[in-house]
């Protein structure tokens, strides 16, 4: 492993610099310039055309889908728009584009000059400004058989060109200064909030273990915010946010102990290592990359209408921290409490509850505690509990209207975990619903006061708190299947009747 010097040590020498490059795969339903289907998985190979496979004489279309979602990408990241931007070539060795060249922007992207404010833990935001959006194709997927899965040592590779041509918009962002000790948590964030925007306008299913959005992170350190930039390097396709806050982290470290051991840093791209938190050195590389790019001969500018633009802008529906806002006055909840429900992945799930017909706090309660426990001791995503939005709601309407008590309604929720059905199956098949007839509850109430005369003489005597003895033996006899709170009242009837 490489010398690292400690975090606080390094961030306290030297002033960290970001530069962020982000990938979203566009989901729309055939690829960036040819009618092969746009999806995941599938047999390798099979999601191709001659197009795809750069075939000779196979010319490419552009997809009119991808280039509207690209602007409704770029109009949520407070881009412009360009009234004209055309693709290139970019002529790089690519195992995994047959044609062995990239199609893509170069110096006329799609959208341009825009920032994206971004919410950290304590509630503070910090701008991340934005240089370009651009649009262009995805490569395929090398195995690497041996090796451990790393070309080296491998004994050989295969390639699977499904991914080929996939339409993808690339955000690249302007020098992040400033972030200081908190860099690798502005780096995680900014992602996660582009996650959440590309998923909230509709143009991908931002499915970061899918490779739907990844990043490049590129980081460097100079001795003050004075001081001109260093010397950078640059992380490839990280796909978590905790492994790129990881990431920047560990790149800090490194290049910390590199600077005081007065040594330079290599300008190089670097391997993410998701088994051990680091990164490796890949290949040197310079400012001055030329990449040969020229204007694509077999496509024509894009020229959006200034029309076309506003009417995209119009149709953006509400942005991920707008909605934010609006639910937490909605909910009446504090801010930690609201940034615990977008840590935990479950402001969605508790929405789309509330939506079917459960309280705000029912519904939170739920999806925060019992099913958030669930979670993680399978260790899956809230998302994919083996629960539904509708039997969530219904849970919660059967405590609402007094059928369950919380404990039963934990019981019954256990039930449906277990796959037996809906919480109402389960609650009928369990006899788990509250004792509500007041002849069955008094009758409990009466033997439990029998048993306890001296429990009787306190209350008499005005320690009323002594009546949980007697809510606890009623609870006991009805299985806990009776609402304490309407035990303790006719408790206190009884007594005050004797």
């Amino acid at each position: 492993m490489d010398d690292l010097l400690e975090y606080s040590d390094a961030v306290a020498k030297y002033d960290p610099v970001l530069g962020l490059e982000v990938h979203v795969e566009l989901s729309t339903e055939t690829k960036m310039f040819d009618a092969a289907p746009n999806a995941f998985g599938g047999e390798p190979n099979t999601f191709v055309t001659p197009v795809s496979l750069g075939m000779p004489g196979a010319l490419p279309v552009v997809n009119h889908r991808a280039i509207e979602y690209a602007i409704r990408l770029g109009l949520a990241l407070n881009c412009s728009i360009a009234e004209s931007c055309r693709f290139a070539r970019k002529n790089y060795f690519y195992p995994d584009l047959c044609k062995n060249f990239q199609t893509s922007q170069s110096d006329e992207p799609i959208a341009f000059d825009g920032y994206l404010d971004v919410e950290l833990d304590d509630g503070a935001v910090f701008r991340v400004p934005i240089e370009r959006a651009h649009v262009e194709e995805d490569a395929g997927k090398n195995t690497h058989i041996g090796g451990e899965g790393r070309i080296e040592g491998a004994d050989h590779s295969l390639v699977d060109y499904n991914r080929a041509g996939v339409p993808l918009v690339e955000i690249v962002s302007r020098p992040i200064e400033g972030a200081g000790e908190r860099a690798p948590e502005v780096a995680a964030k900014y992602v996660q909030t582009i996650r959440d925007i590309a998923r909230a306008i509709g143009v991908s299913e931002a499915r970061m273990e899918r490779g739907n959005v990844r990043a490049d992170v590129n980081v460097s350190l100079r001795p003050s915010p004075e001081a001109p930039l260093g010397t950078r390097t640059e992380t490839k396709n990280v796909n978590s946010f905790r492994s790129i806050a990881t990431a920047v982290e560990y790149e800090i470290r490194r290049q910390g102990a590199i600077l005081d051991a007065g040594k330079p840093v290599l300008q190089e791209t670097r391997h993410w290592q998701e088994s051990d938190g680091t990164t490796l050195p890949g290949r040197v590389k310079s400012d001055a990359d030329d990449y040969r790019y020229f204007p694509e001969p077999d496509l024509v500018p894009i020229q959006p209408s200034r029309e076309w633009v506003e009417e995209i802008r119009a149709s953006l529906p509400e942005l991920p921290a707008v909605k934010r806002k609006r639910l937490q006055g909605e909910w009446g909840i504090s801010d930690l409490e609201m940034r615990d429900v977008v840590n935990s992945g479950a402001l969605v799930l508790i929405e789309d509850t509330v939506k079917a017909g459960a309280t705000p706090g029912g519904a939170r309660k739920w999806w925060m505690g019992e099913l958030a426990r669930y979670a993680k001791d399978h260790g899956i995503e809230l998302a994919d509990v083996p629960v539904t939005i509708d039997h969530v709601a219904e849970l919660d309407q059967l405590v609402e209207a007094g059928k369950l008590t919380d404990k039963l309604a934990r019981q019954a929720l256990e039930g449906v975990l277990a796959g037996e059905g809906s919480p109402s199956e389960v609650v009928a098949a369990r006899g788990l619903e509250v004792v509500n007839d007041d002849g069955a509850l008094l009758a409990a109430v009466d033997e439990a006061l029998a048993a306890n005369p001296g429990i009787v003489e306190k209350i008499k005597g005005g320690k009323v708190q002594a009546a949980g003895a007697i809510v606890g033996a009623v609870m006991k006899a009805t299985q806990g299947k009776a609402d304490a709170a309407r035990v303790r009242e006719l408790i206190m009837e009884r007594v005050a009747q004797s």
